[in-house]
């Protein structure tokens, strides 16, 4: 697996570079972040230790279900389900296909880079 690379970038920094992208002026480079944060703060609401391991169990066993999920970490299901509805608006986890229609999590990477820059 690979490591996610995360930068941080205010909104307006964002949308300056995603611009920048669309018009073709700027090509990013494949080794620049995919996932962008706007603080240091959101992404460390978003990545506390407690998701750290929750994403770390994913990655170890591929659960097959939310329901799977829910019994190996003792957490209740909606919790879990508000837990990684954020965690997949940041790409930080996506769901495929279960068995019966179920949804299950799952995380291509085997750890996070945080990439900042001070301006």
């Amino acid at each position: 697996m690979t490591t996610l690379k995360i930068g941080i970038a205010t909104f307006e920094e964002y949308k300056a570079r995603t611009m920048a992208i669309a018009r073709g002026e700027y090509v990013p480079k494949a080794d620049e972040p995919k996932i962008w944060f706007q603080s240091v703060e959101s992404f460390s609401r978003v990545l506390t230790a407690k998701n750290r391991e929750l994403l770390a169990l994913i990655a170890k066993t591929h659960p097959a279900s939310m329901n799977e999920l829910a019994e190996a970490t003792g957490r209740a299901k909606s919790n879990l389900s508000r837990t990684l509805k954020t965690m997949e608006r940041y790409g930080l986890v996506h769901f495929e296909q279960g068995p019966g229609r179920q949804l299950a999590p799952r995380v291509n990477y085997s750890g996070v880079e945080l990439e900042m820059t001070f301006q």
